[in-house]
């Protein structure tokens, strides 16, 4: 892809937008970054970009900047149906995401990982088996670094492992990873897509461009998700937490075992009660990632000890400490129902649940059996208070605590040793917050003063 000298826009400024901007100037592009935000709001960013000689339009997008364009870059955040990218595309201007353009830099193989639910927790597992077993891996995407930061480091023999997400697959075109996973579909930014059908669609970007020598992996108990198959030029690798599965791992007499193909002798890679991950969807998580590692060449020996060495990835039920004989987890990064009730499954029983914040455009009603047998009440903050009131009410008791920190002050004074208070909240953080991680960080700061005061007490 020849850059040097083409005008380029970057469109919205988030973490990626930035990197992907550096990156194009680098490459000798003419770039242009545009973003609805104002000047004040983006004065972390600005310096570098125009130190980098980077024009900078805040505060609106203009109609003429984007079709002066030879190429437009959009960041995740940025709706695909914006006015002024419907008219560049009326216009014939090529419209990509950063995933697609460091995916045609990237040196070396890519591995891929999606899903409504546990795409952080199985790429970081995924990765240190990787680098267990001595391979040169990078790690990025949704966790951590943006993939453009990758470009540099990337070999002809390395492994990029990426989480994806549905608003970088659907700008896509040409990435193919050798590896993809598709862990689950679950009905989740239906405030961006529209309906679950297209968002499922979006995820399935993720296998558009392999070819019949790549892997696809994916979650046969899962039924949305196990439809890809049909679609798929790959051979297509299970995982299960239920049943057996002709190629794939599963769970059998308590172990996580692997088979490479259909007649070949199964594999034990090792059981499941060494895995510290607290729940059954990470059971899945360790499934999907094993059948990652192994089309990798990954032995299983190398992947059991990973597995047995990898704590939860901060944000995904994460514990955080014991107060008074009352545990606090953080699962910040359940911004959907599914993934909240994931979380709730996960404990037996006496969770204090912290839900709100931004809705998604699900319904929070297919929580109610769940609530009923695990939680015995939740508190409320944000935005879709309201409608999660509206709409579990009697289910469970639920307080109406508005902000973080009055709905964890009210989960401590309500729960008794031996229960939990478990932030799972079911939707994205930004009416109060800055993201999911600015959230769960607070969550954990909340908690962490409440030890602190408990153990100073004389």
């Amino acid at each position: 892809m020849e850059l040097k000298g083409k005008k380029v826009l970057v469109v919205g400024l988030g973490k990626s937008g930035l990197a992907a901007a550096l990156f194009l100037r680098q490459q000798g592009a003419q770039v242009t970054v545009s973003d609805v935000r104002s000047a004040e709001s983006l004065g972390k960013e600005i310096p570098a970009l125009i130190d980098a000689g980077i024009l900078v339009e805040a505060g609106g997008h203009g109609l003429l900047t984007f079709r002066r364009q030879d190429l437009i870059v959009l960041s995740p955040g940025v709706p695909v149906d914006t006015p002024e990218l419907v008219q560049a595309r009326s216009f014939g201007r090529p419209v990509i995401g950063e995933l697609e353009l460091a995916a045609r830099f990237l040196k070396g193989k890519i591995m891929a990982i999606t899903g409504s639910n546990g795409k952080t927790t199985t790429t970081a597992l995924t990765g240190e088996m990787l680098k267990a077993a001595g391979l040169p891996t990078l790690v990025a995407g949704n966790i951590g670094a943006s993939v453009v930061d990758l470009i540099a480091e990337s070999t002809e023999n390395s492994w990029s492992v990426l989480e994806v997400s549905s608003f970088q697959l659907e700008t896509t075109e040409t990435f193919r990873p050798q590896i993809a996973a598709i862990l689950n579909i679950a009905p989740h930014h239906l405030d961006r897509h529209g309906a679950f059908e297209n968002y499922a669609l979006a995820k399935e970007r993720i296998f558009a461009a392999q070819e019949a020598n790549d892997f696809l992996v994916l979650n046969a108990d899962n039924a949305r998700a196990a439809q890809a198959a049909a679609r798929s030029l790959a051979p297509v690798f299970w995982f299960s937490a239920r049943n057996r599965v002709a190629q794939g791992a599963w769970v059998e007499d308590g172990n996580i075992v692997f088979r490479p193909a259909p007649k070949a002798p199964v594999e034990t890679i090792l059981p499941i009660s060494k895995i510290l991950l607290k729940g059954r969807h990470n059971v899945e998580n360790v499934l999907a990632a094993v059948c990652a590692a192994r089309l990798a060449g990954v032995e299983p020996r190398v992947i059991a000890q990973a597995v047995e060495s990898f704590k939860a990835v901060e944000h995904r039920l994460e514990y955080v400490a014991t107060v008074g004989g009352v545990e606090y987890y953080n699962d910040s990064k359940a911004t959907n129902v599914d993934a909240t009730a994931q979380a709730v499954a996960a404990f037996a029983g006496g969770v204090h649940l912290i839900l709100g914040g931004k809705d998604k455009g699900a319904p929070y009603a297919p929580l109610a059996t769940l609530l009923r047998e695990h939680v015995r009440a939740i508190y409320t903050i944000g935005a879709a208070a309201a409608r999660i009131e509206a709409e579990l009410r009697g289910v469970v008791p639920i307080h109406a605590c508005a902000t973080l920190a009055k709905a964890v002050d009210a989960a401590a004074s309500a729960a008794r040793s031996g229960e939990a208070v478990v932030l799972a909240p079911a939707c994205s953080s930004f009416d109060q917050f800055e993201n999911y991680e600015q959230r769960g960080s607070v969550f954990k700061q909340l908690v962490q003063q409440r030890l602190t005061a408990r153990t100073e007490q004389p």
